[in-house]
C-alpha cells in the first residue's frame, strides 16, 4: 500500500504541471472545441491511471525478476549463458517498450512506409541486445566502460557519414527511446544481479552504464539500415 501511495504520488506531480499548463491555456489562449478539451481531460485520467498501474507493475514485477535473473545466471559458472540471456532478455524488453513503438510508428508514417515500423522495431531491439550482450561481456572481463564509448560513438559518427540523411536523426532518437520505463528498469537491474555476485564486482561501478551501452546499439542499428536500405 505504501508504494502504491508513492507511486500515485510521483504520477500526480509528473501529469499535473502539464494538465494545469493546458487547462490555463484553454481558457486564456487557445479556446479549443468543447469535445477535444474533454478528451484531453479523459485522456490525463486514463494515462495516469494507467502510469501508475504501469509503475507498480514495474517495482513488484520487473525489477526483482531482472535482478534475480542477474543473480542467478552468473553462479551457472557459464560466461556464455550470462551473454546469451543478455542478448535474449535485450531485445524482448525492447520489442516491448511503448516508447520504440511510437516512435516506428511515426516514422512509418512519415516516410509513407518507407521505413517498415516492423523493421525499425526489430533493428532498434537487435541493437539493443547486441549492447546488453557486449555489456555483460564488459562486467564479467572487467573492461573500462570508457572503452567502449569512445569505440560505440567512434562507430556512430563514422556511419553517419555513409548513411542517408533522414537515417541519421532516426537513429539518435532511436537511442533515446530505448531509455523508457520497460527497458531501463530491467536491463538496470539486470547489470546489478549479474555485477553483485561476480567476484570482484561491485554494482556500483560495474552495475550501472549499461543504459549508456544500450543506448548506442539502436544508433548504431539504424544507421546500418540506412546503409543497407539504400
Amino acid at each position: 500500500m505504501r508504494k502504491l501511495q508513492e507511486i500515485t504520488r510521483e504520477v500526480l506531480f509528473a501529469v499535473l504541471p502539464i494538465t494545469v499548463l493546458v487547462i490555463l491555456l484553454q481558457f486564456a489562449v487557445m479556446r479549443l472545441p468543447l469535445q477535444v478539451f474533454l478528451q484531453f481531460l479523459v485522456g490525463v485520467v486514463m494515462v495516469s491511471s494507467g502510469l501508475i498501474l504501469f509503475l507498480l507493475g514495474v517495482h513488484i514485477g520487473l525489477l526483482p525478476v531482472g535482478e534475480m535473473i542477474g543473480s542467478v545466471l552468473p553462479r551457472t559458472g557459464k560466461a556464455w549463458l550470462v551473454v546469451f540471456f543478455g542478448l535474449l532478455l535485450g531485445f524482448v524488453i525492447t520489442v516491448a517498450e511503448p516508447d520504440v513503438r511510437v516512435l516506428a510508428l511515426q516514422v512509418d508514417m512519415v516516410s509513407g512506409g518507407l521505413i517498415s515500423r516492423n523493421i525499425l522495431i526489430y533493428a532498434v531491439a537487435l541493437g539493443v541486445a547486441i549492447s546488453v550482450g557486449l555489456a555483460m561481456m564488459r562486467i564479467i572481463l572487467n573492461i573500462s566502460i570508457n572503452y567502449m564509448l569512445i569505440a560505440g560513438y567512434t562507430l556512430v559518427f563514422i556511419l553517419a557519414g555513409f548513411t542517408p540523411a533522414e537515417f541519421v536523426p532516426v537513429s539518435f532518437d532511436a537511442g533515446g527511446v530505448t531509455t523508457g520505463p520497460m527497458t531501463v528498469p530491467f536491463i538496470l537491474a539486470l547489470g546489478v544481479g549479474v555485477s553483485s555476485v561476480l567476484a570482484g564486482k561491485t554494482s556500483s561501478s560495474d552495475g550501472f552504464g549499461l543504459v549508456a551501452l544500450a543506448s548506442i546499439g539502436p544508433i548504431i542499428a539504424v544507421l546500418l539500415l540506412g546503409v543497407i536500405y539504400f
